[in-house]
């Protein structure tokens, strides 16, 4: 009983798989694939646009801080050269200055970690970009490849419609209808020529007295000759 039930599930599995293979046409599951693929390759130029564009941002935020931060420089050695002209207090001036020199080394710091980010996202849109060009070329091979499917499905569809139409031909028996209709026509070529040899060589009894007359009539220029022959014969004549 088990061994039935195995038997009918295989078959039952046979043919849901033809089915599904009739259901499917290999030219528009690949159209779908390759705008599927092209939905992929929307996202990932979006992601690779906003990678790139944050890259750039972190840089112009690293190079404001590194600009910032030598700023703070200059200004903290103005402060040491205005104390050293007796412009300023000297106690104040340094103490202006250090607090400028923390700041530099805080926008050095925060300009050293932007272009650390920075890298980072430049090399995430490196990768990205490596991916798009990639699919990119996948999209185009995978349309080449679907013109020639198109065309090489083309040529299989009508080369099978003219193998069913040879296919049918002989299974119709339409080459021996041929066969018989050529028989006929040579019964028929065969006959004419029979009763036109009977025309030509038959005929009634008029016909036949005229042939015979005709023929036992010599011709006027070798009745001479005949009797001629008829005397050396020793047969008399009429």
């Amino acid at each position: 009983m088990a061994s039935l039930l195995q038997r009918l599930f295989k078959i039952g599995q046979s043919e849901a798989h033809a089915v599904v293979d009739k259901m499917e046409d290999p030219i528009k599951m690949t159209e779908q694939g390759i705008r599927d693929l092209k939905k992929d390759l929307t996202t990932a130029m979006q992601s690779l646009a906003e990678v790139k564009s944050l890259a750039i941002r972190l840089k112009k935020q690293a190079d404001d801080a590194a600009k910032g931060a030598a700023d703070y420089e200059r200004k903290a050695m103005l402060l040491l050269q205005k104390a050293q002209e007796g412009q300023l207090d000297p106690a104040e001036a340094e103490r202006l200055a250090m607090e400028a020199l923390g700041k530099k080394k805080e926008l050095e710091a925060r300009a050293a970690q932007l272009l650390q980010d920075h890298q980072a996202q430049h090399n995430m849109a490196t990768q990205l970009q490596t991916k798009v060009d990639n699919l990119k070329n996948q999209i185009t091979t995978y349309e080449n490849e679907l013109i020639t499917l198109k065309a090489r499905a083309k040529t299989a569809k009508s080369m099978r419609k003219i193998n069913q139409q040879l296919a049918k031909v002989d299974s119709s028996g339409t080459l021996a209808t041929l066969e018989r209709m050529k028989q006929k026509v040579q019964e028929e070529e065969s006959l004419a020529q029979a009763y036109g040899e009977l025309a030509t060589t038959g005929g009634g009894l008029d016909t036949k007295i005229d042939q015979a007359l005709a023929a036992s009539t010599p011709a006027p220029d070798t009745a001479a000759e005949l009797e001629a022959l008829k005397k050396k014969m020793g047969l008399g004549g009429a």
